[in-house]
């Protein structure tokens, strides 16, 4: 009769690779947890901010002061999982124009930080990537600015500019509330 090992028998960590954590040999599991749980934290409080001030984060003159979670992308990319869902449940929950929205606002705010996540590469100085990034957002507010145009009739270039001012605003004033709380809790090494 040939003898058969259970696995639920050995110890854990016991010639299976993982450890008594719960973590195989190289702490892949835990990190992989724990991203997901602060990108979840991340989008939580990105709909939380968003909701306490919403009729200023859907108009012609935006300051979604939630915007600011954007800087984090500069300490570390995987933080755009967490910023996404963020935008995309807000303009779910919160949009008067939810179709236009979670196509146009959900677009802006992916492809901005996918530039800032690029550009991060060649840029070693937290500070220059802070910057890149409000520039970046700032500028790619011309695509509100269209949907805003589309939507509801605004003029185009007017309202780029309104809204790419508020965009600025919120992102500059972002950078050293963003870079004070990194040094508490260290950004880059949460995900």
């Amino acid at each position: 009769m040939e003898k058969t090992t259970n696995i639920l028998a050995k110890p854990i960590g016991a010639n299976t690779g993982t450890s008594s954590n719960g973590t195989n040999a190289n702490g892949k599991a835990r990190t992989n947890v724990q991203g997901i749980v602060v990108n979840g934290i991340i989008a939580a409080l990105y709909i939380a901010v968003s909701a306490a001030i919403a009729p200023f984060g859907f108009s012609q003159i935006q300051f979604r002061v939630s915007e600011m979670f954007n800087h984090l992308v500069v300490f570390n990319k995987k933080y755009i999982f967490g910023i996404i869902l963020g935008v995309f449940l807000t303009n779910l929950l919160f949009s008067p124009m939810k179709a236009y929205d979670l196509i146009f606002g959900v677009g802006q705010s992916l492809i901005a930080l996918l530039v800032t996540i690029v550009c991060a590469r060649f840029i070693k100085r937290i500070w220059v990537r802070m910057v890149v990034n409000t520039l970046v957002f700032t500028f790619t507010m011309f695509m509100i600015a269209l949907e805003l145009h589309l939507a509801l009739g605004f003029p185009f270039l007017f309202t780029w500019l309104t809204t790419a001012a508020g965009e600025f605003v919120v992102m500059a004033v972002g950078m050293p509330v963003m870079y004070a709380i990194n040094k508490r809790i260290h950004f880059e090494k949460m995900v």
